[in-house]
């Protein structure tokens, strides 16, 4: 009887591997019966959980109604350097691309002509002065003797009348000396006004002045700068009557509207400028209406020419919402968003969307004070899905991702297959 049971129970060592083989698959068999039983991720009843989404709580506000605009750089005092006076340029007094103050000496033409004319002019006025004075002297002897009849009453006009013209001599020989030396002024070139000013367009040794006003330099006012842009006329309209109508509250109330200003490289420039006037006409070829800023410049960053984006605060929407554009689904039938109630459940909610601020909405109407709108996660409401559990949204973060579904049978770590298959492998074998 001993010898029966010991051959029983041993195995030949061919089938060794197929004996662990079967075990192992009925150990695993039996774990997967024993979880059937427990709920799959926490989820009471075996069900999965519900997705995670992120939301945003709604809180209206007065929301500024900002545009974004294309326009120019422009100096806003540009003053053209010419020569007043005629003759050949000695010397250039300043250095290209400096800062200079009106009044500054700039270029020196050739002053040698103007002194020799003022010169002139002044013993001009010496002669005329001195012919006063002899015809001033010759009326006043004549005046008693007329009286008396010692000398004809015509030789006594004759007499006035030459002191008369000595006067205007006098007074002609002066205009010419003040000519002469506004001229000899003008032989030395100076700033008309502060500014930056750039290269020189004359070099020493030129003509300049000879029958017309040569052009020698340009002087540029870049503090402040003007921005120059264009709106469409038919915005401008809509803006008008949305703020006469008390749909839309003028941004600013009584001060000048806020202008930021983008550059090329879409930063944003450091000193914000003020909104000076709209044109009152309309370009008849482009449909547009030109608007006018002024951005100070103290550190000369900006320079006229380069192209940037004016960002005007033109006016405000009272108890209005910004939503991030992805909560917003748009379609031909209407907007729309998915509201989130208290205990989990969402449903559509229609709105009227505004106009556009960066990445967001504008909601004009169609939610209210504390509710909760989602904006991340709207890929994981599958068919069947009734809850969903909001956290709050983070610009750049998804929300997490929907747990996996709990595999239907377990799985063989060394194959990959279900362990369920394992029994009719080995039966096989």
């Amino acid at each position: 009887m001993s010898d029966t049971r010991a051959v029983r129970f041993s195995l030949p060592p061919r089938l060794l591997p197929v004996g662990a083989a079967v075990l192992l698959a009925l150990s695993l068999a039996a774990c997967g019966k024993k979880d059937e039983g427990a709920p799959a991720g926490g989820a009471p009843g075996g069900g999965m959980p519900p997705p995670q989404v992120g939301v945003v709580t709604v809180q209206p506000g007065s929301v500024a109604l900002v545009t974004e605009l294309p326009g120019r750089l422009e100096a806003s005092r540009v003053a053209q350097v010419r020569a007043r006076a005629a003759g050949i340029l000695q010397k250039r007094l300043f250095q290209e691309g400096s800062d200079v103050k009106a009044g500054q000496a700039l270029f020196a033409i050739d002053p040698a002509p103007y002194n020799a004319a003022l010169m002139s002019s002044q013993a001009t006025v010496a002669r005329a002065q001195a012919n006063l004075q002899q015809a001033a002297a010759l009326a006043d002897r004549y005046k008693p003797l007329v009286e008396a009849n010692a000398v004809s009453k015509q030789e006594y006009a004759n007499a006035v009348a030459a002191r008369a013209q000595a006067e205007a001599d006098v007074q002609a020989g002066r205009a010419a000396v003040e000519t002469a030396r506004i001229n000899l002024g003008y032989a030395s070139v100076t700033a008309p006004i502060s500014g930056r000013i750039g290269r020189a367009l004359v070099t020493e040794g030129a003509l300049v002045g000879q029958g017309e006003a040569t052009q020698l330099a340009v002087i540029q006012q870049i503090n402040p700068l003007y921005v120059n842009v264009t709106q469409s006329a038919n915005e401008v309209m809509k803006l008008r009557q949305a703020l006469q109508s008390g749909q839309l509250s003028r941004a600013g109330g009584g001060e000048a509207v806020k202008v930021q200003v983008l550059l090329e490289d879409g930063s944003v420039y450091g000193s914000p400028g003020r909104l000076l006037f709209s044109d009152l006409s309309v370009d008849p070829a482009t449909g547009q209406i030109s608007l006018r800023a002024e951005v100070p410049n103290p550190q000369g960053m900006l320079l006229p020419g380069m192209y940037v984006r004016a960002r005007i605060e033109q006016a405000q929407v009272n108890n209005a919402i910004l939503l991030p554009q992805q909560a917003v689904t748009r379609g031909g039938k209407g907007d729309s968003v998915l509201v989130v109630a208290a205990d989990g459940s969402f449903a559509p909610r229609p709105v009227k969307v505004g106009e556009a601020q960066g990445k967001s909405w504008v909601i004009l109407d169609g939610l209210k004070a504390g509710e909760q709108v989602i904006v991340d996660g709207v890929m994981k409401l599958m068919p069947g899905v009734k809850t969903v559990k909001a956290v709050p949204w983070q610009e750049g973060k998804p929300a997490a991702a929907a747990p996996a579904q709990p595999a239907s049978a377990p799985q063989n770590p060394a194959s990959g297959a279900p362990a369920a298959q394992a029994p009719a492998s080995a039966a096989s074998k």
